[in-house]
């Protein structure tokens, strides 16, 4: 079995293959998201606490966590379900995934170092490879370098400069996630402007109605006390007549 252990904090990997069946008998019935310990791996790994991230089976089919079985399965996916991605709208699709246990049959298991021992491991703690690409949302981007409110982020934002085919140096930056600007103001300040015409407007015209509603009832209720008094009327010259 491959073991491929990776090191948030440094941005390294490594993966070490392991045929002593001994060893790998620690690993089989561990599920998903379990922390090891770094010994069952090796001994260079001594003080080593490992996190089980996933894995894939000898025909490549990645272990999802939620199935509570150390063999293959096919689920009904649809939008949203991991190991699946949608075609056309509305569509399910019967997939083959590996339960989150580990099993006999796992050709490359992850794990995550969730805490580093006191013996360095070379190509993992002994090195850091920085990341290229740097925050994007605005306030993750004031909390790596510590900025308040007031300080502009657009300023701080990670980006990079190369020379593109034609020689011409660019400078290249992503775009901040949920920055606010005057302009966001404004719009914002727009839509709750609108909604509240809209309310307003809405009571005007109930109330208009109401009014009208009225005004034909009442003259409804005048017409019929004009039919009822012209009824009486015509019955008493009816009976003054005989």
């Amino acid at each position: 079995m491959k073991i491929n252990i990776a090191v948030p904090s440094t941005g390294l990997q490594k993966i070490i293959e392991i045929d002593d069946e001994k060893r790998l008998q620690n690993l089989y019935e561990r599920r998903m998201a379990q922390e090891v310990d770094g010994s069952i791996i090796g001994d260079e790994f001594e003080g080593y606490i490992f996190r089980i991230s996933g894995g894939n089976d000898k025909q490549g089919f990645p272990m999802r966590q939620g199935v509570l079985t150390n063999t293959r399965v096919r689920l009904l996916c649809k939008k949203g379900h991991k190991c699946y991605r949608q075609r056309r709208a509305g569509e399910r699709k019967r997939k083959s995934v590996r339960g989150c246990i580990v099993g006999h049959d796992i050709a490359v298991l992850n794990l995550v170092v969730t805490k580093v021992g006191d013996n360095p491991v070379p190509g993992l703690t002994d090195d850091s490879v920085p990341r290229r690409l740097g925050p994007k949302r605005a306030n993750n981007i004031r909390k790596l370098f510590n900025l308040s409110k007031e300080d502009d982020v657009r300023q701080y934002v990670i980006a990079r400069t190369f020379t593109n085919k034609k020689g011409v140096e660019i400078r290249k930056a992503p775009k901040i996630q949920r920055l606010v600007t005057p302009l966001t103001l404004q719009r914002k300040r727009a839509r709750k402007a609108l909604k509240m015409n809209s309310v307003l407007r809405n009571k005007e015209e109930a109330a208009a109605y109401k009014k009208l509603v009225a005004q034909r009832l009442a003259a409804q209720k005048d017409a019929r006390r004009s039919l009822i008094s012209k009824r009486r009327s015509t019955r008493k010259s009816a009976k003054i007549a005989a």
